[in-house]
This record gives C-alpha cells, structure tokens and sequence, in this order.
C-alpha cells in the first residue's frame, strides 16, 4: 500500500524558500501544502496551485492538515519559531544553524525535548551521496587513521549587506556547514581552533564579517583539519572537502560546475524526504539539535579567538 504524501508546512519563501519549494517540485514523498510568509511581497509571488498563503505562522498551525513544518525563516528568528511549532507539538526541520548562537541551539533542543517534539537541523552535505560514500570509507577505515580533513566553501558572491549584518558573520552563517561536516566525516571532536581573517577584500568591508576567513583546528581523535571560506569565487558555489589517512586520501568536489545545482536540490529533496521517514517512525539520518549546537560552540570559538 503506498503510503500518502507528507504534508509539509514551510516557513519563509524567501531565496532559501523558494529553493527548498524547487527542490520538492516533483517529490512523491514530500508535498508542500502551505506557507507562512509575512511578506506580502513574498506572498504574491507563490502562485502554485495546491499551496495555501499564510501571512502568520500561526494562521497556518491554525489551518491544521500538516504532518510537519521546515522553518527557512532568516536565523535570528529560528529559536522563536521553534518555540511557537513545538508548544503546537509540530514535527520540526530547522534550517541550519538552528539560531545564530550555541545557546539558542541548545534552547531550541531543550524546548523540543520538553515538548516531545522531534527536531532535525537541515546540514543537507549530509545527504550528498559522495559525502555518504566518502564518510562509510572512513568508517570501515579504509582510508586508515586520519591526518588531515579540509573543508572549502567558496560562494559565487557575497550576499546582501543587510544579510551579512544580521546572520553571525561568516564563520556563522558559513563555517557551521563545514564544521558539522568535519564531525559528521571524522567522528571527532574540536579540541583547538586557530583562526585567520584575509586582509584582501573586493567590496568595502561590512563589519562584524569578512570575505575569506580559514581556521585551522585540531581534533580529539589526534586529527587536523581546515575549513576554508570565502563568500566570492570565480566560478560560482563551490564545496569540497580532502581527506588524507594513513592508507589512503581522497578528493571529493561534491558542489561543483556545472552539476553544482542538480546536487544541491538531490541534496535539499533527500534531506527533507529522510525528515518525513523519521517523523513516521523510521530511523534517524540528519542533524541533531545537539549537532547544531557542537557546529554553532566552533563558530563562536573562531570568532572569539579573532576578537581576542
């Protein structure tokens, strides 16, 4: 008997939004079914037929008929939006990083277990089929013990300024990817974090980010590792990660030209597809609030050290 589809409720139908809509066009599994946007901007644009518009979040928990709900809000709104869907008792994919501090990560994981109320966090490098591949290398330890994982992530172009003033800074709004990557290969801990701001920068500066940062790090299972970022690049949005073992290393450009979009929406359709099979008692496959929380404690600490 096949089973019916998922309804999915989505929160924000802005750049992340509309990308996630995209991405579950043609899914079998999944269907959005509503939307909160309180943009009337945003509104007017989500003309699609078997979609109800929501002006409030809490016009749609009202409408009722959803079996879960992906927040794609910006960040700083992420643990207020947890709190409301929880106290609903609504199944939770929160896109990354959960908040814009550990603490409201840690909040948003308290107030879902409180709640009984399952929660994902939406790190889709998890469910890119070269990441899996790679990580069940390392696991069955083919590539041996690790000396060394680097993690790039170099965007096309910068976003709006507005943007970068609200969203953390990069080593926010960017490492985190990269920094639940590293756990997630590694099956380490961060111990060390050294971080390195470049001083080059093609448009003026925005304060509080940067346009290229790296970090050095050290790992608990005697591991190094780099993370990489850069919010401009030639050739558009790109990520790839190198891991080097005692018995083998191997490169994989996961988002890159000019196959970067087809992973990148496979990535983003798996990521919810697994959210839906966990809600319905099946195993779970994505971050955990706790996850966000390790990703968002690194990003704090790299920002930290450049203060200092």
């Amino acid at each position: 008997m096949t089973m019916p589809a998922f309804r999915l409720g989505l929160i924000g139908a802005g750049r992340m939004g509309r990308t996630h809509l995209r991405a579950l066009a043609d899914s079998d599994v999944v269907r959005v079914t509503a939307v909160a946007e309180p943009s009337e901007q945003g509104r007017a644009a989500l003309d699609q037929p078997g979609i109800a518009v929501h002006a409030e979040v809490a016009a749609m928990l009202s409408a009722g008929g959803l079996d879960g709900v992906l927040v794609a809000a910006p960040s700083p709104l992420h643990l207020s939006l947890v709190e409301q869907l929880a106290a609903g008792g609504m199944p939770i994919l929160c896109e990354k990083p959960c908040g814009v501090t550990a603490q409201q990560a840690r909040q948003a994981s308290a107030v879902a277990a409180r709640s009984n109320v399952k929660l994902q966090v939406a790190y889709w490098r998890r469910f890119v089929p070269a990441l899996q591949r790679l990580r069940q290398r390392i696991v069955a330890g083919e590539l041996g013990e690790l000396y060394f994982v680097a993690s790039y992530q170099w965007d096309g172009e910068p976003p709006a300024v507005q943007f970068r003033t609200t969203s953390g800074g990069i080593f926010v709004d960017m490492g985190v990817h990269e920094f639940d990557q590293i756990r997630w290969l590694s099956g380490q801990e961060f111990t060390r974090i050294e971080p390195a701001i470049a001083a080059v920068s093609a448009d003026p500066r925005v304060p509080g980010d940067a346009e290229s940062a790296q970090v050095m790090c050290a790992l608990s299972g005697g591991s190094t590792a780099l993370v990489s970022l850069g919010r401009r690049f030639p050739l558009g949005d790109v990520c790839r990660v190198e891991v080097f073992g005692t018995r083998d290393a191997e490169e994989a450009r996961f988002l890159w030209p000019p196959d970067a979009d087809a992973v990148f929406m496979q990535a983003l359709r798996n990521q919810v597809e697994a959210f839906a099979a966990w809600v319905r008692g099946g195993k779970a496959a994505g971050a955990t609030a706790d996850d966000a929380v390790a990703a968002l404690e690194a990003a704090e600490l790299a920002s930290a050290s450049l203060r200092d």
